[in-house]
This record gives C-alpha cells, structure tokens and sequence, in this order.
C-alpha cells in the first residue's frame, strides 16, 4: 500500500510539472510588479478559468493529501520516536567512573574519607 501511495505521489509530481511547465506566462516576471503596468494585472491572473490553471490547484491539493496520508500510514502511534542515533546512545553503556585513591585527591583542610570495610558474614549453617 505504502510503495503504491509513494507511485502515486510521484506520478502527480510529474504530472503537476508538466501542467506548470506547459501555462504560458502571465506576466513579465518580478521586473512587470515595480512597472507602471498598473493594479489590474498586479499579481499576473488574466484568466482564472483556464483548465490548466485548475488542474495545477487540483494537482497541488492532491500531493498535499496524498503526502499527509502517507504520513499516516507510516506512524506508528504509540510513544515517542526516537532516531537512530538516540537508539545508539541509549544502548551504549559508559564505563562506571573510578573512585579517587589516595589523600593526594583530597582538598586541602578537609577530613580524611573514613576506610570502609565489608560487613562480617556468618558461614551458613546445616541443619
């Protein structure tokens, strides 16, 4: 479905192309909007009801919804996407920092750290 969307999408391409490419031009470009040409043909629209002209409206609504269904096809709608690089980072795991050894880390004027010692286990007894 989505590969058959994805055609259609760039067969409306095409085509939107070609219906733009084959309009004559209605104007004389940006140089004719700072001319003397005057407020009627401000924007270059001499005919609105040309059959070109409806289909590149046509033909440009089309892409849009087609673009915006294929969107819907491919989200997935449950929680937030993460990219492949935000995936990466996640799975990689750091090395676990070292504790500092010895008074030479220690500021000057602070107490000693207290040595720690591992708890006394009792052997296990049989019954």
């Amino acid at each position: 479905m989505y590969t058959a969307l994805i055609i259609l999408i760039l067969l409306v391409c095409f085509l939107l192309a070609l219906v733009v490419l084959a309009q004559n031009p209605k104007g004389g470009g940006i140089s004719s909007q700072f001319s003397a040409g005057g407020a009627a043909s401000m924007m270059g629209v001499k005919r609105t009801g040309d059959l070109l002209e409806k289909l590149t409206w046509g033909f440009a609504i089309g892409l849009v919804v087609l673009s915006l269904g294929s969107h819907m096809l491919t989200s997935t709608g449950g929680g937030p996407v993460r990219s492949v690089n935000q995936e990466r980072a996640l799975q990689t795991k750091l090395p676990a920092p070292t504790a500092p050894s010895g008074p030479a880390t220690a500021p000057v004027g602070a107490p000693a750290p207290a040595p720690t010692t591992a708890p006394a286990t009792t052997p296990a007894q049989k019954q």
